[in-house]
């Protein structure tokens, strides 16, 4: 728990420290690609929509192939043993709520069996409080269902940004830990849940220590390294939980 006091002495140096980072930080582009595709082969196939920030449109990897939605896409694939199609639908610089927005909005959604979502970041740095936060999610949640079909969701959790190189002391502790306020939260909200889940990121991406080598330049977001990490841990999830799905339908 961040204490209250702390924030309140803190505020005039955490707000000169975020307006100094946004002037200074290397803005890097949106992967390039398309933004739709298939990986892998079989008869079974798996359809996957990818909801999300900057994280999930690929800032910091060159194109889409190096990003998270096709990594998860061809990983999910070589677990599963489908064909997985994908579809994308993210931007730099969207919280929750324009995530949702942009899913209400969108004329072209696919049916997809699952949602995977990449968000929190700036709902962090806009001082969002949780129960707002998981408030959104949970449209987010039903608008995937209704527009997509959707049967599962799993939820990334806020990114560790106590370990982003970008931020610098305190800003750094203060947006870390209401990254890790949010989270708790989240997690809380849907330990018991059958149709929603949060997946935490790769350990390696949440020590200072090792997270250097898995960020692109800009110090904020992973590199194609670090995509592939992450990706591998939410296609180990969504495996175990689209087979458990499959074991209930038969048992029914």
């Amino acid at each position: 728990m961040i204490p209250a006091l702390a924030g309140v002495a803190l505020a005039p140096l955490l707000l000169w420290q975020g307006r100094r980072v946004r002037r200074q930080a290397l803005r890097l582009p949106e992967a390039a690609g398309p933004r739709e595709g298939c990986a892998g082969q079989g008869v079974q196939c798996l359809r996957v929509l990818i909801v999300g920030d900057s994280s999930a449109a690929g800032v910091g990897a060159r194109t889409q192939d190096e990003a998270l939605a096709e990594q998860l896409s061809r990983a999910l694939s070589q677990r599963l043993g489908f064909q997985v199609r994908w579809q994308l639908l993210g931007q730099t610089g969207h919280s929750t709520a324009d995530a949702l927005a942009q899913l209400a909005q969108a004329q072209r959604v696919l049916a997809a069996d699952v949602m995977v979502t990449a968000l929190g970041v700036n709902d962090v740095s806009a001082g969002l409080s949780a129960a707002r936060w998981m408030q959104q999610l949970d449209r987010l949640h039903a608008l995937a269902v209704q527009r997509a079909g959707v049967r599962y969701t799993l939820h990334s959790a806020v990114p560790p940004m106590h370990a982003f190189p970008l931020l610098p002391q305190p800003l750094r502790w203060w947006l870390g830990g209401r990254a890790a306020s949010l989270n708790r939260a989240l997690f809380r909200q849907l330990a018991a849940s059958p149709v929603r889940g949060v997946q935490a990121l790769p350990q390696e991406l949440q020590a200072d220590d090792s997270a250097a080598g898995l960020m692109a330049a800009d110090g904020f977001h992973p590199s194609p390294a670090g995509y592939a990490l992450w990706a591998e841990v939410l296609a180990a999830r969504l495996a175990r939980e689209w087979r458990s799905i499959e074991r209930g339908q038969g048992s029914a």
